[in-house]
């Protein structure tokens, strides 16, 4: 085990961890509002708002899968240490963390069933920059239109078309989350 993984958590975990739900649940009931998480420090290379989410809403029965560099050993350590996490392969993953190319293809993650639509992967995509610009968002939780900087558009038009299936999405950057339920109807402006 890293050093790392022993330090970086929450100071305050029930107060930490009820502030960054709440934080979470606005920006997937809210697609393209971009909110603050903190409390949490992890190691290189996640962002905050990335670690923030994992210890929220992690815990020893939800299987993570990290791509790219963050499948990285001081992550594991973290991850595990801190949640309890089991780290699997794409195809079992309850949330995969990487950067969007990184996580490509994402066919290769649960999309839920008919009987069990929740049974689906959520994606935390690392993003270099997350702002209210780009992709233009439309669906429940949206007045009108909402604009968010997403990786490609593509691919979530293939995802809508699934619902009820699908997966949600997470984007993270710095200390800043975006939400992007499989529900949300997304087009290029």
């Amino acid at each position: 085990m890293t050093p790392d993984a022993l330090t970086g958590g929450f100071p305050d975990a029930p107060r930490n961890a009820a502030r960054a739900f709440r934080a979470i649940l606005d920006a997937l009931s809210r697609p393209g509002e971009i909110v603050t998480l903190s409390g949490a420090t992890p190691p290189a290379p996640l962002s905050q708002a990335a670690g923030v989410l994992v210890l929220t809403l992690a815990d020893s029965t939800t299987p993570v899968h990290l791509a790219g560099a963050t499948d990285c050993p001081a992550l594991r350590d973290w991850i595990t240490f801190h949640t309890g996490a089991p780290l699997v392969g794409a195809a079992d993953a309850a949330f995969a963390i990487g950067r969007w190319d990184d996580l490509q293809p994402v066919s290769r993650f649960a999309v839920g069933t008919q009987d069990y639509p929740d049974r689906s992967a959520t994606l935390i995509v690392e993003m270099p920059g997350l702002a209210a610009s780009g992709s233009a968002l439309s669906g429940p939780g949206i007045a009108g239109t909402a604009l968010l900087s997403l990786p490609e558009t593509e691919a979530f038009l293939l995802n809508n078309s699934l619902f009820p299936l699908g997966y949600d999405c997470f984007f993270t950057q710095g200390d800043s989350l975006a939400g992007l339920p499989r529900s949300t109807q997304v087009r290029a402006v």
